[in-house]
């Protein structure tokens, strides 16, 4: 929407000239003259509202997501939509209406997925701030893979309202939306405008002494079968920041191995597919592919998909497929949402009010196109904390021998988003935070 973002941007010019004091503008408009870009899957008034489905492909928005509404009234100018995964449950952005996304580092990469065509925006400096959406690492994957920051708040401050498609049932306790941006401090300012009155429990005005915090640091998962191991460069650019913090803040980093952490993928699966307290069915992945008409059946999807003859991808029809599997396994089921909400004292008990852990944002660096169907459960290591309901913030940490970005997840207990974020903003000095593609 490059016209309208100049005609916006030309009354911010005539607003500055003409208004008041810098102050009374500041306090009203906080990101007055910002571009922002958006995810596609959120409502953008006019725009295209697809996310990647190709029977959308007509559909335009008519109204604004709360989040996009509540940038727009802040002063942000929104320059258009980023690109996502089919339906939002894919880690790499490429769908059949608008095709792929490239990784500015490296074109023959992923960007990550489903915000990934806003991780790519944001990495090659087209673009300030954007807006997410995260339910097993939407926000994370992209910000690691492209080397920009991403924070999932903890869940049910920002609203998730006017995006598609949208949580039901249970998953709405997992679905967050949140800012991603080159530059730590940004998150913050653009996090209180889309929370809004909720901003309050983010105690975001709590000043943080990092001394003070207790840090926790874990390698790896644990070793699960479903999951890669952790490439080496992602463990020595752990481990430099945990000497980093060690020696220049003076604290201790406790190394923990949480054992429940290696069935991470078992336990986001059972929970996004469970029934909520009200008794309601999580709404069925094969029902959304099929947009309000009838259910796709990704076993005839796929028979058409080997001759070339399928509207839907390839991660989209297996998901199809595998969702099925889910829930032929009741008892075992019971067992891992139970493992979950352990895991979720146990994790809330740790960290407490002081605490972080420090925990890789992925196994692996960004990986080359379509590989990721040969590694489909490395998205584990961020889907976990959107069941556990804990804010995370992804932060960059210079670039890998390839050239690629390298990264870190902050983690910290419910509601306490101030010390992930005041954490970023160190480590971004520390470490260089982005880095600009093609510089090295």
């Amino acid at each position: 929407r490059f016209e309208e973002a100049l005609q916006e941007a030309r009354q911010v010019d005539k607003l500055l000239s003409e208004g008041p004091g810098d102050d009374c503008l500041e306090e009203k408009f906080p990101l007055l003259g910002v571009p922002i870009t958006v995810k596609e899957a959120f409502s953008v008034y006019g725009m295209p509202n697809t996310s990647g489905l190709v029977n959308r492909r007509n559909v335009i928005a008519t109204s604004d997501a709360t989040v996009v509404s509540r940038l727009k009234q802040a002063g942000a100018i929104p320059l258009g939509v980023t690109n996502c995964s089919e339906l939002c449950m894919w880690y790499e952005s490429s769908n059949r209406v608008y095709g792929r996304t490239n990784n500015p580092y490296d074109l023959q990469r992923i960007v990550g997925g489903s915000s990934g065509g806003e991780g790519s925006v944001l990495a090659a400096a087209c673009s300030v701030v954007g807006v997410g959406s995260d339910i097993g690492g939407s926000i994370r994957m992209p910000a690691f893979f492209n080397g920009v920051f991403g924070h999932k708040p903890t869940t049910g401050v920002v609203p998730n309202d006017g995006q598609f498609p949208n949580a039901r049932g249970v998953r709405t306790s997992y679905l967050c939306t949140g800012p991603m941006c080159r530059y730590a401090e940004d998150l913050e300012p653009v996090l209180r405008v889309m929370a809004g009155p909720g901003v309050s429990k983010l105690k975001l005005n709590e000043k943080v002494s990092l001394k003070k915090i207790k840090f926790h640091c874990m390698d790896h998962d644990g070793g699960s079968i479903f999951v890669s191991p952790v490439d080496k460069e992602i463990l020595q650019a752990q481990k430099k920041v945990v000497e980093h913090l060690e020696s220049d803040l003076g604290v201790e980093v406790q190394h923990v191995a949480i054992h429940k952490m290696k069935y991470s993928f078992q336990i986001w699966s059972a929970m996004m597919s469970s029934k909520d307290s009200e008794g309601q069915e999580a709404q069925r992945f094969t029902d959304l592919l099929g947009d309000h008409g009838k259910p796709v059946w990704p076993l005839w999807e796929l028979m058409k998909w080997l001759v070339g003859m399928s509207s839907h991808t390839l991660p989209a029809i297996a998901l199809g497929l595998t969702e099925k599997l889910v829930n032929l396994n009741l008892s075992g089921k019971t067992k891992l949402v139970s493992m979950g909400k352990s895991l979720q004292e146990e994790m809330e008990a740790l960290l407490g009010p002081d605490g972080v852990l420090l925990y890789p944002s992925h196994p692996t660096i960004a990986p080359k196109h379509h590989s990721p169907i040969c590694m489909p459960f490395n998205f584990a290591y961020t889907a976990i904390f959107n069941v556990l309901g804990l804010p995370v913030t992804q932060c960059p940490l210079g670039l890998g021998s390839e050239g690629l970005p390298l990264g870190i997840q902050l983690v910290a207990a419910a509601y306490n988003d101030h010390l992930t974020l005041a954490v970023a903003r160190y480590l971004e000095k520390a470490f260089g935070g982005w880095v600009l593609p093609g510089e090295v």
